[in-house]
């Protein structure tokens, strides 16, 4: 039974806001915002060369890691989102369980993922698109590591235009997108699976355990230095962003219980899927020696195109393209809304009009502009960086896990201090005695993830000890930015009161 929206409203109030945008989504639409923004189609065929390059074969072993790991942070999120459910997430769940000023870094340090992972997710048309038509490599060719680069960034900020104009036209029309995206995408991942595991050449063991007639690189399980390079790779930047659905509560029909299943359903679902084609893409390419597999201009686009033949494997890419377009709408509305949300809060420059609701639109309008911009100056600023793909996206999944780590924790203090809030009465999930340990195990996996994507390897950063640091020097801006911002809008604040 769909909840009153007059009861959700209510519900709304208790928090001292009042509904201003449109409640208009159902238990799919909060499923697929999750899921989407997972995209399997997206994040695998993006980053799997990536992966493969640093472990071969082996990095497959890093997928069950991470989701065994991201499962414990997205149970204490369900229940979180059921206690708050709240547009904006991550940020109002710290607010609650900590205090206004970890709540504004939290929401300051996510703001900043969401709007590079647009970025992130719009290169991704570099992946595939020059794969089905040469035409779409504009700029040099695809062998020129710097016209590679360059030409991801054209192609993103075209799809960043895109989707900086969809998402302003309104929730409905986003839900209905990314409702057709995700039932397209399932069918393709199913179909994807079932074709590459009839065609498959070698047995599960031989593909991901011992590697027959390889070098000597790629014939025994790899090193744990090599796993840990690997994990922060394909594997950690397509498992995040399962929040999405407590991010989007507000537009949501009894947030309290869709949102956390919502959660972990997309997660799982996503988790799975993603194994399977893992696995069965391994079982099926002919040569796992093949070098093209480890390479922008390769990797799982090729390995399909090779596997299904060209003109099958250029259709499919079709379906990618548009998994591609789906994922990048949906990190948007994500980053929209939690704008919105701390702009609502009076937390940034300009508060009131980053959180005008278009009366038209039901939509934030200047907050959706203020992220497409931000992505395209993002992939601007990396204009003339080759390695913008792994920096890019690695910076994207430290700032996730660092804003996921904030909250585990701010969580566990709670449950030691057994700080509570009205809230909680209202909540219709709960890990029950289970919170505590999956609690302790998410903040020490959430650590462990931080330290990981963000120590500095030549791998992923380049050379140069200036590219091996930058997400710390990037974080530590951010984080004193963020600091400055907070401290200027309080003494405004008081100079007014």
């Amino acid at each position: 039974m769909k909840e009153s929206p007059v009861t959700d409203n209510k519900d709304l109030a208790r928090f001292g806001y009042r509904q201003e945008l449109q409640r208009s989504m159902g238990s799919f639409s909060s499923f697929a915002a999750g899921f989407s923004y997972i995209s399997i189609l997206t994040g695998l065929f993006q980053m799997f060369h990536l992966g493969y390059g640093v472990a071969g074969p082996g990095f497959f072993w890093t997928w069950p890691f991470v989701l065994v790991g991201q499962f414990l942070v997205a149970l204490c999120f369900a229940e979180l989102a059921s206690r708050f459910p709240l547009s904006g997430g991550v940020y109002q769940w710290a607010k609650y369980t900590g205090n206004p000023f970890l709540g504004w870094m939290t929401g300051w340090i996510y703001l900043a993922c969401l709007v590079t992972t647009i970025a992130a997710v719009a290169m991704a048309l570099q992946v595939s698109l020059p794969q089905i038509s040469n035409s779409f490599q504009v700029i040099g060719t695809l062998h020129d590591p710097k016209s590679v680069a360059i030409n991801a960034i054209v192609l993103g900020s075209v799809l960043i235009v895109i989707s900086t104009i969809v998402n302003a036209r309104g929730i409905k029309l986003l839900a209905l997108i990314n409702n057709i995206g995700v039932f397209a995408e399932l069918i393709g991942i199913v179909l994807l699976i079932v074709l590459l595991f009839l065609n498959r050449v070698r047995s599960p063991i031989e593909a991901v355990v011992h590697v027959k007639n390889m070098g000597p690189a790629l014939t025994s399980f790899p090193d744990l230095k090599t796993l840990l390079a690997a994990t922060a790779l394909t594997a950690s930047y397509v498992l995040y962003g399962f929040d999405t659905a407590g991010t989007l509560a507000e537009e949501t029909h009894d947030p309290r219980k869709k949102a956390p299943r919502a959660i972990l359903q997309a997660l799982l679902a996503a988790g799975f899927a993603g194994l399977l084609v893992l696995l069965f893409a391994l079982m099926a390419v002919p040569d796992l020696g093949m070098p093209d597999l480890g390479d922008i201009s390769g990797g799982l686009p090729m390995l399909v195109k090779t596997v299904l033949g060209e003109t099958a494997g250029s259709l499919f890419l079709c379906v990618v393209i548009f998994a591609i377009i789906v994922c990048t709408l949906a990190v948007h509305s994500g980053a929209v809304r939690l704008l919105f949300a701390m702009g609502r809060d009076g937390c940034l420059p300009y508060s009131k009009s980053l959180s005008h609701v278009s009366p038209g639109t039901h939509t934030p309008v200047l907050a959706t502009l203020l992220c497409g911009l931000g992505a395209i100056i993002i992939l601007a600023i990396n204009l003339q960086f080759p390695k913008v793909f792994e920096l890019v996206t690695s910076i994207a999944i430290l700032w996730a896990n660092l804003a996921y780590w904030i909250v585990v924790a701010l969580l566990l203090k709670n449950r030691f201090t057994l700080a509570g809030n009205g809230a909680d009465t209202e909540a219709k999930f709960s890990l029950g005695k289970w919170g505590l340990p999956v609690n302790i195990l998410a903040l020490i996996w959430s650590s462990f993830m931080v330290i990981n994507v963000s120590w500095p390897r030549t791998a992923t950063y380049g050379f140069e000890w200036y590219q091996q640091y930058a997400a710390w020097i990037y974080t530590a801006g951010l984080i004193a930015l963020g600091v400055i911002i907070y401290y200027y809008r309080l003494n405004k604040r008081q100079r007014i009161l």
